[in-house]
């Protein structure tokens, strides 16, 4: 059984997703972090970077319990112990790590503060808001033009690539990116979205409950690292 630490973020959804399409068995825990109960020592043990996702495999390596946090490190760990979604051949693995690591450094980044100065940030910030909105719009174009190259992010199959990108692309309407202008896009999303595992992934994300709508200035602060909360 494997403990999955959770939310309904982008980087959250990627581990439902995986473990889904792994059929292994797992305890959703929810962390609420609007209310900062990622900052309780007890979370902090598993995840000293006070981040969700974060899972603990009770059934690790050599049998004993092990715990493992950041979102990208969970699904290579996952494809490892299932044997799915990462190809043992070096060249196919590492074409389907290098597009993970373009989710993990360029479009989860990127896009998360699109999020960010669009909806949290206060009034005055049109320079941060169009810098990131530019580079999601180029990040958007990239992955247009590698999906008219392979049916999936890695190559010919589906991958940890595909599984860690499909979230962040979900809410492409929100901001201005629309499937008709982007025909491979569209394809590879449709296919994605209409997979088994996916679909009762999304469903059971979508049944999830936070705080978020109803944080206090405080608790923003606190989640944003701002305000008395700042490392000024």
């Amino acid at each position: 059984m494997i403990d999955l630490y959770m939310l309904t973020s982008p980087n959250v959804q990627k581990i439902f997703l995986m473990l889904e399409e792994c059929a292994l068995p797992y305890n959703p825990i929810k962390v609420d972090v609007w209310a900062g109960e990622q900052f309780k020592p007890e979370f902090l043990k598993i995840n000293p970077n006070a981040k969700v996702p974060a899972i603990v495999d009770r059934d690790g390596p050599g049998g004993a319990p092990y715990t493992v946090f950041e979102s990208g490190a969970i699904l290579m760990y996952l494809a490892e112990k299932s044997g799915k979604f990462l190809p043992a051949d070096i060249r196919k693995k590492y074409d389907v790590l290098q597009w993970m690591m373009i989710q993990m450094t360029s479009i989860g980044p990127t896009f998360g503060q699109v999020v960010h100065f669009k909806t949290f940030a206060p009034k005055g910030n049109d320079y941060s808001l169009s810098r990131y909105s530019s580079e999601m719009k180029r990040l958007y174009e990239l992955l247009e033009k590698r999906l008219g190259e392979a049916p999936y992010l890695g190559g010919a199959e589906y991958s940890i690539a595909d599984i860690a990108t499909f979230p962040w692309t979900r809410s492409h309407d929100n901001f201005g990116v629309k499937w008709e202008d982007n025909p491979n896009l569209a394809r590879w999303f449709n296919a994605i979205s209409e997979r088994p595992a996916v679909k009762k992934a999304l469903d059971i994300i979508g049944k999830i409950t936070s705080t978020r709508d109803t944080a206090s200035e405080d608790d923003k602060d606190r989640m944003f690292n701002r305000g008395k909360y700042a490392r000024a």
